[in-house]
């Protein structure tokens, strides 16, 4: 007989291939990976209940609770021994992670929450945080060594004590190193690090910061950089502190504010206390005056510098007339970029009386701008003040609109002719007519000296369509010298035709002045 078969009749079909576990993709995913790995029947109970599980994964997963420290101390020696036996062949951990905490990893600075970081991811933050961390305690450790130095502490060599030191390399090193922990902090927390807490420098000053009222309307929004930067300007100002460091504070607030006027007055009492350079510190501020054109505070701290300075340079005639020079020349640059601004030119009537300026080179430097704009009232107010306001013959205290007979006439000769000479140019510009005016008035002279001057922009005053006014500044001062000399009526029609034609904007100003006549 044929033998049989005992494998059977059929071949025993192949066990269907498990798929490889999926890996984890962020760190959470780890930590529950991590968490059900040493804890293998945990998933089981979560998926089927204790009654679903098979009695052998049944009694592993109970058997494991008495794996947590002293659980089997509560059996006996009997049960503790085939509570081990059935460990060992269930081959459960010995050891367990505890079960992860919901939103336990916290959230970086976009919110974001760690544990949907990538293992890359964490990684990288992980060794940022290490970092800063090990940063930290080298930058603590910078701060004690640099203490004990200054203190003059020392430490034992052998027999010998050696005093600690702090180089400046130390130092570089240090401001290296607060750079680093800045970035990272800036990286990991969004925080930013003040300027002033970077430089080790500045570490013995606790800064004061600004307290608003409280419930105050309209509190300030300060920049950080400008309130951080003030705060140690408080601070140093409390104690009167007048050093180099504070020097540098005060050029740092004044780029964020110029319009500062006690960080200014602070700068200066730097200068004082520390005798720095004035030529220095007036080229430091011609580039800020440059940069800050409308600043009224620049101009002031310049009077200040030079009321400071003069007196150490007074006795020099050269030393003098060089710094009148390159003041002038600073002024004039300052000019081309605004021909009238009123702090340059309120600043350099103060040189002028300060360092003695009334030489002709004043003159022909203002004379140079009104060849460039002849309509510049800035520079014909000027030029008034040098030709009439000379101390060499002019009465101390005269008012700019009195007369002055100790003004020599070929001064007032002169002024006139040039006033008369630029009317020529520009018979409608008003500046050299109240120049003329201005002139005559001061070297005491009648109004009706001009008289023919004058008329020669009118013609025919009244006559109707043959009427002829090329100035109607002309005609103002015709009326002026009309009423001087008696003639009313002629006053008085050339001050309604100004009203009617020539000037008809003011004509309730004209009125004015035909009833101030009516009343002379």
């Amino acid at each position: 007989m044929p033998p049989k078969n005992k494998g059977g009749g059929r071949a025993k079909a192949a066990e269907p291939q498990k798929e490889p576990p999926k890996q984890p993709q962020t760190i959470r995913e780890l930590e529950w990976q991590r968490y059900y790995d040493t804890n293998p029947y945990q998933k089981t109970y979560e998926e089927l209940g204790l009654h679903g599980m098979t009695p052998a994964d049944r009694q592993a997963y109970l058997n494991q609770e008495y794996l947590k420290p002293g659980a089997a101390k509560t059996l006996s020696n009997k049960a503790q021994k085939e509570l081990w036996k059935q460990l060992n062949e269930s081959s459960l951990p010995l050891r367990s992670l505890p079960r992860p905490r919901d939103n336990h990893w916290g959230h970086d600075k976009n919110g974001r929450d760690i544990g949907d970081y990538t293992i890359e991811e964490y990684k990288s933050h992980e060794a940022k945080t290490t970092k800063l961390l090990n940063l930290f305690f080298q930058s603590q450790a910078f701060k004690a060594k640099r203490e004990k130095a200054s203190s003059g502490d020392g430490y034992l060599v052998g027999d010998t004590v050696t005093p600690f030191t702090c180089t400046e390399e130390d130092v570089e090193r240090e401001k290296t190193r607060r750079k680093e922990m800045a970035e990272l902090q800036q990286d990991l927390y969004s925080v930013k690090t003040d300027p002033y807490a970077l430089d080790p420098e500045w570490d013995d000053v606790v800064p004061i910061p600004q307290v608003e009222p409280e419930g105050a309307l309209a509190a300030i929004a300060y920049p950080d950089e400008y309130a951080e930067a003030m705060s140690y300007l408080r601070a140093v100002m409390a104690v009167k502190e007048y050093t180099p460091r504070c020097l540098r504070l005060t050029e740092r607030i004044i780029s964020l504010n110029p319009a500062h006027y006690t960080v200014w007055l602070y700068r200066f009492a730097i200068i004082k206390a520390l005798n720095i350079s004035i030529p220095d510190e007036i080229e430091w501020l011609n580039d800020v005056s440059l940069t800050y054109i409308k600043n009224y505070q620049i101009w002031n701290h310049r009077q200040l510098l030079l009321d400071h300075y003069y007196p150490t340079i007074v006795t020099s005639p050269t030393e003098v007339a060089a710094l009148g020079a390159s003041e002038r020349q600073f002024l004039e640059r300052m000019l081309e970029e605004d021909t009238k601004n009123y702090h340059v030119w309120s600043y350099r009537q103060y040189l002028v009386r300060k360092l003695g300026l009334w030489d002709d080179e004043e003159r022909q430097s203002v004379e140079a701008m009104l060849r460039e704009d002849v309509r510049n009232n800035s520079a014909w107010s000027h030029r008034f003040f040098v030709a009439f306001s000379n101390p060499a013959y002019a009465t101390p205290g005269s008012h700019a609109t009195e007369a002055d007979p100790n003004v020599p006439a070929d001064v007032v000769d002169r002024e006139v002719a040039y006033a008369q000479a630029k009317i020529l140019l520009a018979s409608q510009n008003q500046s050299p007519w109240n120049y003329l005016k201005g002139a005559l008035v001061k070297g005491g002279r009648k109004l009706g000296s001009a008289r023919e001057f004058a008329e020669q922009f009118v013609g025919n005053l009244g006559g109707g369509d043959a009427e002829e006014v090329r100035s109607s500044h002309a005609l103002d001062l015709l009326a002026e010298i009309y009423a001087e000399a008696g003639e009313k009526e002629k006053a008085d029609l050339a001050l309604r035709r100004l009203g009617e034609k020539w000037d008809r904007i003011r004509r309730g100003y004209w009125e004015y002045r035909r009833k101030m006549l009516e009343q002379d």
